[in-house]
């Protein structure tokens, strides 16, 4: 006997997704932690990998509880689980290419197992269920690949859990492909604006969580004008990061996403621009820590790539986002991404508080740039109609 077809439901963002959501923006604070205390190429490397495993898992959880509805038990009790699992792997991420790998990548694996295996089994549609089985079979691939890597030494654990990084992100991007098996985002029934303001709170999250570190940073320096000063600036670079985005920018992808014809791929697009969102914000929050650490000294080209290659990652990002889906609002972004590197190259030589004021001329500069463009793009594009 067939199932009756499954409507979907427009809901708001309930409050245990806001909650799920808070256990995965504190691993921000624990990656910079990581990428601080390792302050080389491989350990940008290493918090990497460990950023995709946390975005993966938020991620596959975030589409399980829109297309499986948080609101019922089952589901919650999904999430509730996830949580816990994440909560523990999160704290893990500082030690996990040290002493705790299987600390972290138990936890890891048992997420990405529970969320696959319970959407492909309970998920209410045929087409669904055929979906999660082809998310299933990408996780018996790199689940392989993430216990290997915890039970080899540090060295080679960073190429075996790269690996596994790569299969979990390219399966998110791609929407989890097979040969002979291809699933259109036209086939599934989905929740879009549910998942709109799932990605809009989560980056606020994010941007407070980079906050939160910056004050950290502030709390342990001495008082003083040319910290209170470098504090300060970095606190506008972030406003600035926020105000790129939620200044008009967030209307654009509510609207886009409402009168789109596939309304799954945009959502899929912003959800895989995540991944080098985040690796933005913890780089800007390490290069934050090392402004306000020492804001009279020496630059370095490490501060510099931290400092100006966060705020990259973050706003080409948004304009990829705006290319692939308008068309538009997204040279402007590119400008200021251009501007970025041309002023990391003498950031290498000035002090650290030159260099966060330096950074702050070109991120004002985008937002005040991107308010007349934000409000032609919404004016040219069409109207949602009533929801």
């Amino acid at each position: 006997m067939s199932r009756a077809p499954f409507s979907v439901l427009r809901r708001s963002v309930s409050p245990l997704e806001l909650f799920f959501d808070l256990v995965f923006v504190f691993a921000i604070g624990q990656l910079a932690e990581h990428l601080h205390e390792e302050l080389s190429w491989r350990g940008a490397a290493e918090t990497a990998v460990m950023l995709v495993a946390v975005l993966s898992c938020w991620a596959l959880t975030s589409f399980d509880a829109t297309f499986l509805d948080v609101e019922l038990p089952r589901t919650r009790w999904l999430v509730l689980t996830v949580m816990g699992l994440g909560l523990f792997m999160n704290a893990q991420v500082p030690h996990a290419f040290a002493g705790r790998p299987w600390a972290f990548a138990v936890p890891l694996v048992a997420i990405l197992f529970l969320t696959d295996v319970t959407a492909a089994v309970t998920a209410p549609t045929a087409v669904l269920r055929r979906h999660y089985r082809r998310v299933t079979v990408w996780a018996v691939v790199s689940v392989p690949l993430w216990l290997v890597g915890a039970g080899v030494g540090s060295g080679p654990r960073l190429a075996w859990w790269a690996a596994a990084a790569a299969v979990d992100m390219t399966g998110v991007w791609l929407a989890h492909p097979l040969p002979g098996n291809v699933l259109t985002s036209r086939d599934l029934v989905f929740d879009a604006d549910h998942m709109v303001e799932r990605i809009r709170l989560f980056i606020i999250l994010q941007l407070g969580e980079t906050v939160l570190t910056i004050g950290g940073a502030i709390s342990a320096a001495p008082v003083d004008p040319p910290t209170v000063t470098t504090g300060l600036g970095v606190f506008v670079a972030v406003v600035c990061l926020c105000a790129s985005y939620f200044r008009g920018g967030e209307s654009i992808l509510a609207r886009h996403v409402a009168t789109a014809t596939d309304r799954l791929l945009p959502v899929r697009h912003a959800v895989s621009g995540q991944y080098p969102t985040l690796a933005g914000l913890v780089a800007l929050a390490v290069g934050a820590e090392l402004a306000i650490a020492h804001p009279t000294g020496h630059g370095s080209t490490t501060l510099s790539l931290l400092l100006f290659g966060g705020p990259i990652l973050y706003v080409i990002t948004q304009a990829w986002w705006y290319y692939t889906s308008t068309g538009q609002a997204w040279g402007t972004r590119l400008l200021a991404c251009l501007a970025c590197a041309l002023a990391a190259v003498p950031a290498r030589w000035l002090p650290p508080l030159v260099s966060v004021l330096l950074l702050d001329a070109v991120l004002v500069s985008l937002v005040l740039a991107l308010k007349p463009v934000h409000r032609r793009v919404l004016a040219a594009m069409p109207d949602a109609g009533p929801p």
